[in-house]
């Protein structure tokens, strides 16, 4: 695609989608060529928003359009396989958002379509794309805190949610773990790797989606991650990484920080802040701009947010539910155990 712009296909349009769009007008080298909603007066109504040339009606007519470069998949993470599915299937490359599947096995299927179809596959994990995350990964990479021990993570929403919103509705994967939780696993994975061993807890509501779950993670070397999630409470949002020689922390707001501190041994404390020039720490441009930088390479995915790492997420979310006996209805196997949840 040379130096021309990257046309973008918005498939849905709801809040995530309105915020992934309002970025990509930002980026100079980006177009919103088309969108789909289920309802054509949505699609429509978005399109005038935002600018797209093309509104369809059904995912289907996107998937088929031949002049998008790429699709990002807005939709809840039940209709991820879906969506993400029926487009790579059309030859389209796709970002989806996250968590990036209901579960681990819908995960790979999703990565075999993309090898299937030489497609390029993303999961839209914005935090592994900030700046200032990446600059904390090389200080942890590069020995700064020494080896690694323990990384603490928590990501809570005050509610209270009614049994109707889709954050408690099972068909949704409602709940707190896909998410908000993906968030915890995903920082501490993204420092440690795929843990060794699983335990969590959790308080299910009626419906049998968890309100707040608490996992334990676990590596051969001897690190541990304690992580939190919940709809029925507003947390910090902060986060920390204690090694052998020091620690970083993270103040509110972890998966997209405004600065984070190290703390090393004999040493005075170091900040670390956010370049302006990167735009809003809330901003999503920056995973939308790795993805146009794959295409123009010909990558068929991240080094930043590489499949592998997105499946490793998924099998965690797998092995926490599993853990806490929370399952949904679309998922056809016998139902989990019920671990150490409580039910209120």
């Amino acid at each position: 695609m040379g130096q021309r712009s990257v046309r973008w296909g918005i498939l849905a349009t709801g809040g995530i989608a309105a915020a992934f769009a309002a970025d990509l007008v930002d980026l100079p080298d980006a177009e919103i060529a088309a969108v789909a909603s289920r309802r054509p007066e949505s699609a429509e109504a978005f399109a005038e928003r935002f600018g797209a040339t093309r509104a369809h009606g059904d995912w289907e007519s996107l998937a088929a359009d031949p002049d998008i470069d790429v699709v990002y998949v807005a939709t809840p993470h039940s209709a991820h396989r879906a969506a993400a599915g029926l487009c790579l299937t059309a030859g389209r490359n796709v970002l989806c958002e996250k968590a990036f599947t209901l579960n681990a096995r819908e995960a790979g299927e999703l990565v075999a379509l993309a090898k299937e179809h030489d497609r390029f596959l993303m999961e839209a994990m914005w935090m592994y794309c900030n700046p200032l995350v990446r600059r904390l990964k090389a200080l942890v990479d590069d020995g700064a805190i020494g080896e690694v021990r323990t990384v603490r993570a928590d990501f809570g929403l005050a509610g209270p949610f009614p049994a109707a919103h889709r954050l408690r509705d099972p068909a949704l994967g409602g709940g707190s773990l896909l998410d908000l939780g993906v968030y915890p696993v995903s920082f501490a994975q993204l420092l440690l790797g795929e843990p060794d061993a699983v335990t969590a807890s959790a308080v299910l509501s009626a419906e049998g989606v968890d309100l707040q779950t608490g996992a334990l993670l676990t590596w051969e070397s001897g690190a541990l991650a304690a992580l939190h999630c919940s709809i029925a409470g507003g947390t910090g949002t902060t986060a920390s990484v204690t090694g052998s020689l020091g620690r970083i922390d993270v103040p509110a707001g972890f998966f997209h920080p405004e600065r984070f501190v190290l703390h090393r041994d004999g040493r005075d404390a170091e900040e670390f802040t956010a370049d302006p020039a990167d735009g809003p720490r809330t901003s999503l441009r920056h995973e939308a701009a790795e993805v146009m930088r794959a295409l123009r390479a010909g990558e068929r995915e991240s080094p930043l947010v590489p499949l592998d790492g997105s499946l490793a997420v998924m099998r965690t979310l797998d092995a926490i539910r599993e853990r806490i006996g929370v399952r949904y209805p679309a998922e056809t196997a016998a139902p989990a155990a019920a671990g150490a949840a409580q039910v209120y």
